[in-house]
Parts: C-alpha cells; sequence; structure tokens
C-alpha cells in the first residue's frame, strides 16, 4: 500500500470524524479555529509525520496532488455528512 492511499483513508476519516463533530455539535463552528481548518491541520500533521518517518527519501513523501486531492477529500466529507444529518451548519 502506498503513502498516498493511506494519506486518502486518513483524510477520509478525519473528514468524517470533523462532519460528525459538526453534526453532533453545531456551536463547534463558533471556535477560533474554523472546522476547514481542523482538516488542514491533519493534513499537515500527515505530512509532518511522512517526512519524520521517512526523511526526504523517494516514495515517503506526499506529492502536492495528492495532498490536494487528500484535503478535497476531507473538505466534501465534511461538507456532505452535515448536508445528509440535516444540520444547521454554515461553513462559509
Amino acid at each position: 500500500m502506498t503513502i498516498d492511499r493511506i494519506f486518502f483513508g486518513y483524510m477520509a476519516l478525519v473528514g468524517i470524524a470533523v462532519g460528525a463533530i459538526v453534526v453532533a455539535a453545531p456551536r463547534v463552528q463558533e471556535f477560533l479555529i474554523k472546522p476547514y481548518f481542523w482538516v488542514l491541520i491533519a493534513v499537515v500533521l500527515f505530512d509532518g509525520g511522512a517526512y519524520l518517518h521517512g526523511g526526504n527519501t523517494p516514495g515517503t513523501m506526499l506529492t502536492m496532488q495528492a495532498r490536494l486531492l487528500g484535503f478535497v477529500i476531507g473538505i466534501v466529507l465534511m461538507v456532505v455528512i452535515p448536508m445528509l444529518a440535516g444540520s444547521p451548519a454554515r461553513f462559509f
């Protein structure tokens, strides 16, 4: 399994978790750090962990396309889950 696929699964879990938190407690949207930044922070944490684990060797770092796709996966799940649940969530 490549690091990209692990990252995509991780971002899917992050998106589902953030979406579930927003559904369960809609007031989290009023925090200083908005939920979509939580997803961005998760990308940074994974990328930092990958760098610390493998250094700069080929195959251990994410490509920019993988980072962007993972971020989009997380954001889409974060937005779709509250919409499907009928939550009064506002993201923008």
